[in-house]
């Protein structure tokens, strides 16, 4: 199957009825280049449908092809996504997020690669611009924003050959959130024998509006980091190029707050304060980490302040929760063990026509 000589593809783009899907779906369609085939928007809010308010799909008119709008439940973008790539018959399927906007030869930019992929090459990545405010220093969610620019395999915009996601099972809807289940897939897909490739084709990635303790629901993620553990052992952070972050030192400062409250409360008081201390030191290493980079408004700080020292212990509880929660997890059912290699689909032939 191609399209005019390229391999024709499919666009798979899970949402939960943000307002920013249009701009998305019109970026798409305005791009140059080869149009696709199918493109599949991803109902993915809780609840009957009859309840929701319209996507807007106004730009979906505008794209040639099969345009199909399914619902999976409010069961996460994993399960999003694997109900939309089980819905195309496409051979590349490529995964946007519905809050980017894809460059203006996005599409043509994209097929040049997949018809240019090797037989082995079983998923090709974009390159993630996160624009930043121009004339201060960046806050500390923008800056974390700003980490996808140099995330592996994120599925802002990754491509990824359909068989190759049949035979390693998909995406794992263990992972709840749109967090590591990108890089669990991938290191599946590796392991099975594949590579992974990056591309030059350009997605924008704006920074999405968001309260002060929005870092505080971030914490969620490391649940799916004692997932990641389990299921691809203490190395897996090398292998995803992902940040090891702070968990060691939030335990930490964890304990040493434990240890202060339970020496006071015992009456040692001079113990308790030498751990209370500790703590405080702890604490305000990390707030200062996270307010010098940032602009240093006053309400920067008092953010940085306040959610540094909430952070470490709710750090610390999901990541025990997590781990208690997936203590018995194993590979995904139908998934390839690591020393699997698959087999190569052959490159589209060229005496296929074009699609219709």
């Amino acid at each position: 199957m191609s399209t005019g000589g390229s391999p024709a593809y499919a666009v798979v783009v899970p949402t939960i009825g943000r307002a920013c899907l249009a701009d998305c779906l019109a970026s798409l369609a305005a791009s140059a280049g080869p149009a696709p085939c199918e493109v599949v928007v991803v109902d993915d809010r809780r609840g009957p449908a009859a309840g929701h308010a319209p996507l807007p799909l106004e730009a979906l008119g505008r794209l040639r092809g099969r345009a199909t709008v399914l619902s999976s439940g409010g069961r996460g973008p994993a399960a999003a996504r694997n109900t939309g790539w089980r819905a195309v018959d496409a051979p590349w399927v490529v995964f946007l997020d519905d809050d980017v906007r894809v460059g203006p030869v996005w599409r043509a930019e994209l097929t040049g690669e997949l018809t240019c992929a090797a037989a082995d090459v079983g998923g090709v990545q974009g390159i993630i611009e996160v624009p930043l405010p121009a004339g201060r220093r960046p806050t500390d969610w923008e800056r974390s924003t700003a980490g996808l620019a140099v995330a592996r395999w994120a599925t802002a915009d990754m491509a990824y050959r359909r068989a190759v996601l049949a035979a390693v099972g998909g995406f794992d809807e263990r992972f709840p959130r749109a967090f590591r289940e990108d890089a669990d897939l991938a290191l599946r897909v590796l392991a099975a024998g594949w590579r992974l490739e990056p591309g030059i084709r350009v997605i924008r990635h704006p920074v999405r509006p968001a309260d002060r303790w929005v870092s505080l629901r971030t914490q969620a993620g490391n649940a799916d980091d004692a997932l990641m553990l389990r299921l691809h052992g203490r190395r897996w952070w090398g292998r995803a190029g992902a940040p090891r972050g702070r968990l060691r030192a939030h335990a930490a400062v964890t304990a040493a707050g434990a240890v202060a409250a339970g020496l006071v409360l015992a009456g040692h008081r001079r113990a308790g304060a030498a751990a209370a201390l500790g703590w405080a030191l702890g604490t305000a290493e990390f707030a200062w980490a996270r307010i010098a980079p940032g602009p240093r408004t006053p309400h920067e700080v008092a953010t940085m302040l306040l959610t540094s020292a909430a952070i470490p212990p709710l750090a610390v509880w999901h990541r025990l929760r997590g781990t208690w929660r997936h203590r018995d997890a194993g590979p995904l059912p139908g998934a390839p063990g690591p020393a699997v290699v698959l087999p190569a689909p052959a490159p589209p032939s060229p005496r296929e026509g074009p699609v219709s």
